[in-house]
């Protein structure tokens, strides 16, 4: 199953603001929605082609709160994730499964205090919060893949890191 995950802006609350419009709440009514990092949105679809379907029937709410909008395909990788852009040109055609490690876009993940507020004060029926967010991403890093391997995170001390692979247009 290929995986979406919508990172939503820091000014907003991104699971009230899908969820409160009726037509974003019509599109994701199908899907059992999840919260994996702070303020983002992650849910399955079937495949690379029905991810970035979603993605553009949501597209005009995705430009209002969302700040990135992530693919994670089981045939490219089963831990990184694919920008949109480099979603939809593999969705097309546009470039091959080998031609997407090059260019990488590395985010720290951080651990949320559970005492901490996450800045939700709406809650939905709708996402799955059971515990909530355990942590949030942080400043990511572009950097470029060198003999197959990627440079370390490096901007904080992180305890662990999520890949995002990007297009070279996203990466320059």
């Amino acid at each position: 199953m290929t995986r979406v995950c919508l990172l939503g802006e820091a000014e907003s609350n991104l699971q009230y603001d899908l969820l409160s419009r009726e037509t974003a709440r019509e599109a994701l009514a199908t899907y059992d929605l999840t919260r994996p990092f702070e303020n983002a949105i992650a849910l399955r679809t079937v495949s690379v082609g029905a991810a970035v379907s979603l993605l553009n029937d949501l597209d005009w709410y995705l430009t209002r709160f969302v700040d990135e909008a992530l693919v994670q395909e089981p045939s490219v990788s089963d831990t990184e994730w694919l920008s949109r852009p480099l979603a939809t040109q593999l969705r097309n055609g546009d470039v091959e499964l080998a031609e997407t490690a090059e260019f990488c876009k590395v985010y720290g993940l951080e651990r949320i205090d559970a005492n901490e507020d996450d800045g939700d004060t709406d809650s939905t029926d709708d996402v799955d919060t059971a515990g909530g967010p355990t942590e949030r991403l942080v400043e990511p890093l572009y950097v470029r893949r060198t003999d197959g391997e990627l440079p370390a995170y490096d901007l904080r001390d992180v305890e662990d890191t999520l890949v995002v692979r990007v297009t070279e247009a996203e990466f320059t």
